[in-house]
């Protein structure tokens, strides 16, 4: 079965939710006998890379600009399925899928996974948000299945557009935690004596509040150590800039993937995400597959993970997060809780049983018959 897929920046190491979902699982699907291509953005990849684990990347001309980009790469991307005569267009998240209708209208078979409503993002203005809008009307009317990556966007496809949907998560990878330390010594950090935090500048991920309380709960002989940058330069990353240089106890590392990030998740002492708006939280998986105490702000996505009701907090509440930033910060889990957190991940959320149903999608959508034909 041939499959292209649009929608994404790319991979390997392009940050991102997205990026970071379709890194895993496109691999995966090659393994069960697909043949993937991916279309992927020329400004965030290696154009010299063709292959990645057994799937094809084919880069494409975008310009960087967070209004622009999805919907010129994407429009791009279907006029350059058409020459591959896939089985499947696989198209990631509302923005691009707003082009849904054309890749049908083309007589492309469509398969359109909702990554989470990202009109509630901070980011975008009006304008943005109604053209989000619109895309997950139209690719809930016309793609031939629909992916969705929690529940919740499962029901509120249903109840707004009465359009059933495969509920399929991101899925999180359990590592053994790793004994070195080299990025460690770098910046200067202690095992189990920092703070970490990962994600993207950007308001809704809520970096400026968490750096606010952490240097308000001034915790003896911790940092605060935020992994990470801007795609977009913005007033807001700018500021988050300025506010970290206020303490040498907050560390800003850049974006990291590879052995840098998991030696961090490895020995931090805690990991918050204080976020006032997810999909489904990557990072938040990968910091529990690390065996890590968590805190997240109560938000829906983050409540779907399903942590003790004392590991949240209001993400727009400084007082509450500095309390529970001093609270937790003298915690540990034991090793049953850890091994009771990661089984929990490798049962809900392994990327072998989500390419296994993504494949039982595929082979959905090819096994119907289209008498329109």
């Amino acid at each position: 079965m041939k499959i292209v897929a649009i929608g994404t920046r790319g991979f390997p190491g392009v940050q991102g939710g997205v990026e970071s979902h379709c890194e895993k699982l496109y691999p995966k699907l090659s393994k069960l006998g697909c043949d993937i291509t991916v279309f992927t953005r020329k400004p965030y990849v290696d154009p010299g890379l063709k292959n990645y684990n057994g799937v094809e990347l084919i880069p494409l001309d975008c310009p960087k600009n967070k209004i622009l980009e999805a919907i010129v790469h994407t429009f791009k991307g279907i006029f350059q399925a058409r020459k591959l005569k896939p089985d499947i267009l696989h198209i990631h998240a509302i923005g691009p899928a707003i082009l849904v209708p054309l890749a049908k209208i083309l007589g492309f078979k469509v398969v359109m996974t909702h990554h989470g409503p990202d009109y509630r993002r901070r980011k975008w203005g009006r304008f943005a948000k109604f053209v989000l809008r619109v895309g997950e009307r139209l690719s809930s009317s016309f793609a031939d299945e629909v992916i969705a990556i929690s529940q919740m966007v499962a029901q509120d496809l249903k109840s707004k557009y009465n359009r059933d949907s495969h509920v399929i998560p991101n899925g999180v990878d359990v590592h053994e935690p790793l004994k070195s330390d080299e990025v460690l010594k770098k910046y200067d950090l202690k095992k189990g004596r920092y703070i970490l935090a990962v994600g993207r500048f950007v308001p809704e991920k809520g970096f400026i509040n968490l750096i606010d309380s952490f240097l308000l709960a001034q915790l003896k002989n911790m940092k605060l150590v935020i992994v990470g940058r801007a795609d977009h330069e913005s007033k807001y990353s700018r500021d988050l800039e300025k506010r970290a240089k206020i303490s040498n106890d907050v560390v800003l590392t850049g974006y990291l993937n590879g052995i840098g990030l998991k030696e961090l998740y490895s020995h931090a002492g805690l990991f918050v995400l204080p976020s006032t708006y997810e999909g489904l939280p990557i990072t938040l998986l990968e910091a529990m597959g690390y065996g890590l105490l968590c805190l997240a702000s109560d938000i829906p996505a983050n409540r779907y993970i399903g942590l003790p009701y004392d590991n949240y907090f209001s993400p727009e509440n400084l007082e509450e997060l500095i309390q529970k930033l001093r609270e937790f910060s003298q915690k540990n889990l034991s090793e049953e809780e850890k091994h009771k957190q990661i089984e929990m991940l490798k049962k809900n959320y392994s990327w072998d049983e989500i390419a296994k149903k993504t494949l039982e999608v595929y082979e959905k959508v090819t096994s119907t018959v289209d008498y329109d034909e």
